[in-house]
């Protein structure tokens, strides 16, 4: 009976996996850890392995990534499987730059971190003054620059789609290989001179000489910044795992406002 409650709950973490499609890591045995298997994880918070900081804490260059309860981000939400649908870049003192569907902005921080429900901190090992002064320079420049409308409305389906290269136990390298396969056959179409919000995050950091990952900008959504943090499986390859800072701000919006966005 035991054995058959034991096969049963196997079974059932099994389905779980194959109907999340979460991307997954098998962790070889070493001397301190047997064989291991890691799932990609959204579960980030204050009490749950998070805390709440000021945002002196913060430092140029650091990316925010944030949620708030409207149609927009819970549809952002929902089609990533992800508590963020927004990617932010801070420029120092007190001012970030965004891409939204007006184009790209430079405004306060502190208005983000009213206007949002949840606002998370990464940072990026290795960026210096120098660096972090060619990113304020480059996004600066890019403001009134328009928001690549197309590139959204592309990477709505690559996202679902390429669901299927991140099956439980698929080697890291051929999900990598049928990641970007899909993703040189959807999104050949987007626009490299227009942004959407995590898109504009990768170029300046690109421009930077510090480029985030390897892959095209264009197939990076603010779901996949979240999981290239360190300790999590991220679908698309990190260059190096991104740091959590800390939680600005943290009320998770309900699944969706009533008024709409």
């Amino acid at each position: 009976m035991m054995r058959r409650h034991l096969r049963s709950a196997a079974l059932g973490a099994a389905a779980m996996l194959l109907l999340s499609a979460c991307a997954t890591r098998v962790d070889l045995p070493s001397k301190d850890a047997g064989l291991r298997l890691r799932v990609q994880s959204s579960v980030i918070a204050p009490g749950n392995g998070g805390e709440l900081i000021a945002a002196d804490a913060l430092q140029p260059g650091d990316i925010l990534l944030t949620s708030i309860a409207t149609v927009n981000s819970f549809g952002i939400r929902l089609g990533t499987f992800s508590p963020v649908s927004h990617a932010v870049l801070y420029l120092g003192d007190g001012l970030i730059a965004e891409a939204v569907g007006s184009g790209v902005r430079a405004r306060p921080l502190a208005d983000v971190v009213d206007e949002e429900q949840m606002v998370v901190a990464f940072r990026v090992p290795g960026l210096d003054p120098a660096g972090a002064a060619k990113l304020r320079t480059w996004a600066n420049s890019q403001v009134g620059i328009r928001y690549n409308t197309t590139g959204v409305l592309l990477n709505a389906p690559f996202v679902l789609n390429r669901r299927l290269c991140e099956l439980p136990l698929i080697p890291s390298a051929v999900s990598h290989y049928c990641i970007s396969g899909m993703a040189m056959v959807q999104l050949g179409a987007s626009r490299d001179d227009q942004f959407f919000c995590s898109q504009f995050v990768l170029e300046a950091y690109r421009r930077a000489g510090l480029p985030i990952t390897d892959a095209d900008p264009r197939w990076v959504s603010p779901a996949d910044l979240l999981h290239m943090r360190e300790g999590d499986v991220p679908s698309i390859a990190a260059t190096q795992p991104l740091r959590y800072v800390g939680h600005l701000k943290y009320n998770p919006p309900p699944l969706l406002a009533a008024d709409g966005p």
